[in-house]
């Protein structure tokens, strides 16, 4: 496995996880491209859907997957499965994202199948697209 890449990857996603702006904007570049099934069916642009997302999970003491929580509850996020493809200076990254919730009713775990597109830019490792899809078996509507 790409251990640069596979640091990278960690560092991005905990600044998500973290609620990090400036960490989040050190990963990610400008002209992010992403797709969010759960959001919309349609591309988002740029980084200030995450800005907004992030900024107000900060306010509310929630992170990424941890929507539910009524207080800041302890979480944390696993990459299963995680597969690193690697041509110079772009990566693939795909794997299942879990994102594990404690809640008073117990552990809560969300999954989505993930792939990031990693470029090198100007010697920095960017985000430029992220596609994510839903873990649940087919057919295509959630049973």
């Amino acid at each position: 496995m790409d251990e640069e890449i596979r640091d990278f990857l960690l560092r991005h996603l905990q600044a998500v996880q973290e609620n990090d702006l400036a960490a989040y904007r050190a990963t990610t570049a400008e002209d992010l491209t992403l797709y969010e099934w759960w959001v919309t069916p349609h591309r988002l642009d740029g980084i200030p859907f995450h800005e907004f997302m992030m900024s107000a999970n900060a306010a509310r003491g929630t992170v990424f997957g941890a929507e539910g929580a009524t207080e800041k509850a302890q979480t944390r996020f696993d990459l299963s499965n995680l597969h690193i493809q690697r041509y110079g200076d772009t990566a693939v990254a795909s794997y299942t994202l879990l994102v594990s919730t404690a809640t008073p009713e117990g552990v809560k775990v969300a999954a989505h199948n993930e792939s990031r597109v990693i470029v090198k830019l100007d010697g920095a490792w960017k985000i430029v697209h992220v596609h994510k899809s839903p873990a649940y078996a087919a057919p295509h509507v959630q049973p």
